[in-house]
């Protein structure tokens, strides 16, 4: 129905800098639009009992007992709550969803459950679950990762979706990938401890053992009656006896070089640059494909940092690059970046061995967004990033960022230095105040000190972040003011 561009990373805890587990995506609006977010705390008396979705008109009822969560909801009503990333009071974390791609005989074999609206004396037909849902269905009920496998599945398999989604879900020791096939099946793929994984908007996963799926489930998941569908619509496509779901079940359409494989490409060759070619004539892999990785073992760590910097990138250091000075002009803005300017928040999930986890946030378009770190178990939110509505402000995070980007993106020569700026300052801080907090925390007499403390701090770091925001919007504002066409030289100062 509203099928939104997204870009995702997962991290293994053993392929992580400080041992976390580490899920991240933008979420994107569609093309010519964009979409105000704001970060809340969802409290269990404010979680509904009986849901029904804007979309789909889809109804039903929910458990007694939700836990709070945090959320990045819409901030403009009409559409759905599109609760997006979010961290419950389990330290269970969710993000959802990434649009994926999918083929004409899956679509055929089990359709997508769509909304019908009422016709010629007809009543209306509900369709199924989306990314408006998922969340707000999912995340206050479940422990673990692997229940919020289970959970979204049984969903899935009762009510069907009107989209193909990919959704994580993470706790302290697991990463779960899941990925909806056609309207009711779905599978899902533990991420490996020493691994990360790259998704572009495309069914991802390249290898499931449905053997394991159907048996101890140590690392696979799928819905009941999977392999025997598969078989009764011949959708397993291999030669050797592996199924490889992106060839079952996604797609290779010309459109995927340009929109998403590119995508992939550039986030493998950033954190893996030895491990293959990935220039020139003679690469093992380009933007094009079809065969990238769903997940590798990193070179080394992977930090805060580098998840910020590869779902922020504009293919900076290849002929791609839309901003480039540089080699053959006719390649620039070739193919779609990943920091692109319909980026509405990027949410990167930390969940810190014995530390609370934390919400890394980022509002618009990440080539010139900071990543604001929140302690995620907390009862409210800083205004600062609370307080989004329709109206332009220079008063919310939300607003600030989306301005700062389009005035560095119209001077971004002049400009490019103070986004550098800007957002080492904003990350160098956040750690330095996490730190700080940290040890607080660590000394806190009881839950209600500690509660106290996550909220001084993230008032704390939204306040550094708003006042380097309101900072650098004045310095782009100046070298966007400076290069105006009724600009002149002379002056009588």
């Amino acid at each position: 129905m509203l099928p939104v561009p997204c870009t995702t990373m997962l991290v293994g805890k053993n392929a992580s800098y400080d041992g976390s587990t580490m899920i991240a995506r933008n979420d994107d609006s569609g093309s010519g639009s964009f979409t105000p977010k704001k970060f809340v705390s969802i409290a269990p008396e404010q979680q509904p009992r009986h849901y029904r979705s804007v979309l789909s008109h889809l109804e039903l009822d929910l458990p007694e007992n939700p836990l709070r969560y945090t959320a990045v909801p819409n901030a403009v009503a009409g559409k759905g709550i599109w609760a997006a990333s979010g961290v419950n009071e389990a330290n269970v974390a969710m993000t959802a969803t990434e649009t994926i791609t999918s083929n004409p005989r899956v679509l055929g074999a089990d359709p997508l459950v769509e909304y019908l609206p009422p016709k010629d004396g007809r009543p209306e037909v509900p369709g199924g679950i989306g990314e408006e849902d998922m969340v707000c269905l999912v995340l206050p009920y479940i422990r673990t990762a692997r229940e919020g496998v289970r959970r979204l599945g049984a969903l899935l398999e009762r009510y069907g979706t009107y989209e193909m989604n990919g959704i994580a879900f993470q706790d302290s020791d697991e990463i779960w990938w899941l990925e909806t096939i056609g309207g009711h099946h779905w599978m899902a793929r533990r991420v490996p401890d020493d691994c990360y994984v790259v998704m572009p908007n495309q069914l991802g996963i390249d290898r499931f053992d449905m053997d394991d799926a159907l048996g101890e489930q140590k690392a696979f998941m799928a819905s009941t009656g999977l392999k025997q569908w598969m078989e009764d619509y011949h959708l397993d496509l291999s030669l050797n006896g592996v199924l490889n779901p992106r060839d079952a079940f996604g797609s290779h359409d010309d459109a995927d070089h340009v929109y998403n494989t590119p995508r992939a490409w550039y986030m493998l060759r950033t954190l893996n640059p030895h491990t293959r070619r990935w220039d020139g004539p003679q690469a093992d892999c380009t933007p094009e494909s079809d065969d990238l990785p769903w997940c590798m073992v990193p070179e080394r760590k992977i930090t805060v940092e580098d998840v910020k910097y590869v779902l922020s990138s504009h293919y900076q250091g290849t002929p791609y690059d839309p901003y480039g000075a540089y080699g053959d002009g006719s390649q620039r803005g070739k193919y779609r970046t990943i920091g692109i300017n319909r980026n509405d928040f990027l949410a990167i999930i930390q969940m810190r061995p014995g530390r609370d986890p934390v919400e890394w946030l980022s509002f618009a378009s990440n080539a010139f967004s900071v990543s604001v770190p929140m302690y995620a178990a907390v009862t409210r939110t800083p205004d600062y990033l609370a307080n989004t509505t329709g109206a332009v402000s220079t008063g919310n995070y939300y607003w600030c960022s989306r301005l700062i980007a389009a005035m560095a993106d119209a001077s971004y020569k002049k400009s490019q230095f103070h986004i550098e700026h800007y957002q080492e300052r904003v990350a160098a801080r956040g750690h330095a105040l996490l730190n700080r907090y940290d040890a607080l925390l660590a000394a806190a007499p009881d839950d209600a000190a500690r509660l106290a403390l996550r909220h001084q701090a993230n008032d704390e770091i939204a306040a550094m972040a708003e006042q380097a925001g309101a900072e650098t919007l004045k310095l782009v504002l100046d070298e966007l003011s400076n290069g105006m066409k009724n600009a002149f030289s002379r002056s009588d100062a």
